[in-house]
């Protein structure tokens, strides 16, 4: 091996890393999430998610696009009637509202993986906010996660 191949650097630039156990996936009404990278200052939060059959997820509008990589399973917006299966890429772009349902008939956990500009406003069924999810929420909130079920949170670069 050359020294350029165990520098974890890149042209000066940091290069991050994080497995399972740095970055250990964390219970959610619904099935687990981990976060992976992110970047506040940016606006940039990337998860993956395991979701159990029937999970729905609050109605929400997103700020930013968003892009979904599928691995496992299989998941929908309520509102479009599309099935996202297991090696399905989706791009949502900004201004997309809609409700994530898993299909209850589903056999397996559905795992996706999300990189997400921007917030995720959450909607009643009249259209208000009723919160705000975005990369420095999710930053906070899986910190808190991680210390409640007895993990430790990675220290994330721009959160």
């Amino acid at each position: 091996m050359t020294n350029a191949q165990l520098d974890p650097r890149h042209l000066g630039l940091a290069i991050s890393h994080l497995n399972e156990t740095s970055s250990p996936w964390v219970s959610i009404p619904g099935g687990e999430l981990r976060l992976v990278h992110v970047d506040i200052a940016a606006g940039i939060w990337v998860i993956a998610n395991r979701f159990e059959p029937g999970m729905a997820a609050q109605r929400h509008l997103h700020t930013g696009p968003v892009f979904a990589w599928t691995t496992a399973g299989c998941w929908m917006y309520s509102e479009y009637g599309v099935r996202y299966e297991a090696g399905s890429f989706v791009h949502e772009p900004a201004g997309s509202k809609h409700t994530l349902v898993v299909p209850a008939d589903n056999t397996e956990t559905t795992e996706v993986f999300f990189v997400m500009n921007g917030a995720n406003l959450n909607l009643d069924d009249d259209d208000n906010i009723v919160s705000i999810t975005d990369a420095g929420s999710i930053a906070a909130a899986y910190r808190m996660l991680c210390e409640m079920q007895g993990k430790t949170a990675p220290l994330f670069h721009g959160a």
